[in-house]
């Protein structure tokens, strides 16, 4: 049987306002293991745009020095405290967003308990977490796959279905942004649930890839700077889509705002396209003559983790993940690669086997 193992080895996040602050350590201690406390082996993470802006010192909200990094963690229950009920050793198991955020909505309470940002993430060998802060991982999806779901996963479903009077329904017209991991999620959902998805991107190459998971139509941003009317104009009567899927932030708002149908939902994730548009971007009053609701999303509590964990083994949904696999020692290689925006779907980080 093989001992448990008492050091680790991780990232850090430290000073320094690039990726340089993603600092290894050797021989970290871990901790004895407290009564509700589950210790994981973590084999894959998986980045998001977030762990960008951290590294880069540009995220919004807060940041505990010397962080382990990534929210996105698959691993295997290597030992259990006295007191855990959920798991035992053996199970497979993902970390969950925000510790603690297990129902309803966030609290300012529990706003700064963000793995990988508030509280450490799971770039390390072994780590021991609350076994409330843990889910288990998707029966039909291996570990790899697995570590995608999250951030970017359980934020898609948020989109989709948090609101629950504005929850999605078969024949609803969804429209998402680009080929990340929250956008590819939030297609492959809306398809299982028998809706149109219009998908934007930049390139032929990823378009043909977006129809090959489903997509019904595809507009290339670049070639079509008003894509947002030619999204509504594909829609039954002209009326605009049910739902957006908004991750640019002020480079894409205007348009999301001129795709949605009245009484729609633009479902606001994040700011991939920068903080600052070229011009002016809308404000609350354009929502009213729209007629649309603007809802911003953090996330999502572990009940729509697991809520969207049932649905994926149900449908067999599997995450699109990009071909290129990154080794636990090339890290600062893999935030450049995501930088740049060269991945497709969801970007892994090995770990270990």
């Amino acid at each position: 049987m093989t001992s448990q193992p008492t050091h680790t080895s991780r990232y850090e996040v430290g000073p320094e306002k690039n990726f340089d602050a993603l600092t290894f350590k050797e021989n970290v201690p871990i901790p004895d293991l407290k009564e509700r406390d589950v210790l994981v082996k973590w084999q894959y993470a998986s980045l998001n745009f977030r762990d960008l802006i951290i590294a880069k010192k540009s995220y919004p909200f807060g940041i505990s020095p010397n962080v382990v990094p990534s929210s996105d963690g698959a691993g295997t229950v290597l030992a259990v405290g006295s007191g855990v009920t959920r798991f035992k050793t053996g199970d497979n198991v993902l970390s969950i967003f925000t510790q603690g955020h297990y129902t309803g909505p966030l609290t300012p309470e529990l706003s700064g308990n963000g793995t990988g940002g508030g509280r450490d993430g799971t770039l390390t060998k072994y780590s021991a977490f609350d076994e409330e802060d843990l889910v288990s991982s998707p029966k039909n999806l291996s570990l790899q796959e697995a570590s995608t779901l999250t951030c970017a996963g359980v934020t898609a479903w948020n989109a989709l279905y948090g609101l629950a009077s504005k929850a999605l329904k078969p024949g609803d017209w969804v429209l998402t942004q680009g080929t990340g991991g929250v956008s590819i999620l939030g297609l492959q959902f809306a398809k299982a649930a028998g809706c149109r998805v219009i998908a934007t991107t930049s390139s032929a190459e990823k378009a043909e890839v977006l129809k090959k998971l489903g997509a019904d139509h595809v507009l290339n941003y670049k070639e079509d700077p008003n894509w947002g009317t030619t999204a509504k104009d594909l829609t039954p009567n002209k009326h605009g889509v049910d739902h957006v899927i908004e991750v640019g932030g002020p480079t894409t708002i205007k348009q999301s705002l001129e795709a949605i149908k009245i009484d729609g939902v633009i479902t606001i994730i994040g700011f991939i396209g920068g903080m600052k548009g070229d011009e002016q971007p809308p404000g609350f009053l354009d929502c009213l003559m729209k007629g649309c609701i603007a809802r911003g999303v953090l996330v999502g509590p572990r009940s729509l983790f697991e809520e969207m964990n049932r649905a994926i083994e149900a449908n067999d949904i599997k995450p699109v993940v990009d071909e290129k696999v990154f080794k636990f020692s090339e890290l600062k290689e893999a935030y450049q690669y995501m930088w740049d925006q060269k991945h497709f779907g969801k970007l892994t980080i090995k770990i270990q086997d």
